[in-house]
């Protein structure tokens, strides 16, 4: 059976030897032979124990914890369990990290449609992002509905020229009219909007925000706060009840 002097041992498992001796004055690494001149001398046994315990102590286990494991008559059963926990554990650190991550970039990508960056208009740009995903949602549903009118357009127009039809066509423009001032008034109830200059978040009235110049995210309003008329960048706000 080979053996290890203490500096050996350390060498192949890339410690220090005081590591070493500290694991041993724990009593988590006593040697298993002394030489003849009272050296301590580890076996291949050791070595590999040597191996579990770095390996421990580098997933974020404390040596009393290590010491513990390793006293039990099933360490292998423990130090398994350890490293499911473990692994839950640097996932959601993962996730956590990941979310910051998007949140960063997220913020990135709306500086541009900031004029002056500051600490108020990064406050801005996180409500935005708060607020993106339900923002998202409704313009999914209203993309949705909106689809389905389509249809029924299309539908309508077939069936008036295969087979003269032509009320149905009617029947859809009159359900277009009022699904068209429906959507409107849901949309402009959801929706708010920040001023560049002054940072208040603030709802149009139905008319304002209806015949306002726009983009996809912004539409150009007149702040009711300061007075400024500016681009505005659209943001989620449901209507207070």
């Amino acid at each position: 059976m080979s053996y290890y002097t203490t500096g050996e041992l350390a060498k192949l498992c890339d410690v220090s030897v005081r590591t070493v001796q500290y694991y041993d004055d724990r009593g988590i690494l006593k040697p298993s032979a002394m030489s003849e001149g009272g050296r301590r001398m580890f076996s291949e046994n050791d070595l590999q124990k040597l191996k579990v315990i770095c390996f421990l102590k580098s997933a974020g286990l404390p040596i009393k914890g290590i010491a513990a494991i390793l006293s039990n008559e099933k360490p292998e059963s423990i130090i398994s369990l350890f490293l499911d926990e473990q692994k839950c554990e640097i996932e959601a650190q993962m996730a956590e990290l990941e979310k910051k991550m998007k949140l960063i970039d997220g913020i990135n990508r709306e500086k541009k449609y900031v004029r002056d960056l500051s600490v108020k208009s990064i406050g801005d740009i996180a409500n935005i992002m708060e607020e993106k995903g339900k923002l998202k949602k409704m313009r999914l549903t209203m993309l949705l509905t909106g689809l389905a009118v389509s249809a029924l357009q299309i539908t309508s127009i077939c069936l008036w020229a295969i087979f003269g039809l032509w009320w149905l066509f009617a029947v859809w423009a009159a359900v277009a009219i009022v699904y068209g001032i429906f959507i409107s008034k849901y949309y402009f109830d959801h929706v708010g909007y920040i001023c560049p200059e002054c940072h208040e978040v603030f709802k149009p009235s139905f008319k304002q925000a209806f015949f306002a110049y726009h983009t996809p995210k912004m539409r150009r309003l007149t702040c009711p706060k300061c007075g400024e008329k500016n681009l505005c960048v659209e943001v989620y706000r449901a209507k207070e009840k």
